[in-house]
């Protein structure tokens, strides 16, 4: 989860994020925030994976470290997005799952919609392996 939750690191390792930077973070003085104190609350991306290019900002709720999800504040091309990281001890490994559901404002065919999603998981798995795996 150390890895998800560092945004700043995000263009080094997941494949088109040009920039990911945290506009708002949990307050630890909040009790109600407690369990996300000093967490990004909200980020902004700026995203080039064809067919997909896109600025947008999610917002985040977490799990301790078990899971995060994400849905789209603004963004100009993306009208809705959904996600999930899940995390999950087995056996001194770590299984990860992710769950993503866009939209986009323009239209598209089902083909190009689904091509943008599989490389935006794939991108996202294989690059979150790969860094996780170098100890960055």
């Amino acid at each position: 989860m150390a890895v998800i939750a560092d945004f700043a690191a995000y263009p080094q390792w997941a494949k088109g994020v040009t920039v990911a930077e945290v506009r708002s973070t949990y307050d630890a003085g909040d009790p109600a925030q407690a369990a996300q104190a000093g967490r990004a609350r909200e980020v902004f991306f700026a995203l080039d994976v064809s067919p997909i290019k896109d600025e947008y900002t999610l917002a985040y709720v977490w799990d301790d470290d078990r899971q995060v999800t994400w849905t789209l504040v603004e963004g100009k091309m993306l009208k809705s997005l959904e996600g999930a990281y899940i995390l999950r001890e087995t056996g001194g490994a770590t299984e990860v799952t992710y769950r993503l559901a866009l939209d986009v404002s323009i239209p598209l065919i089902g083909m190009l919609k689904r091509k943008g999603e599989k490389i935006l998981i794939d991108t996202a798995l294989k690059g979150l392996k790969r860094r996780v795996e170098s100890g960055a």
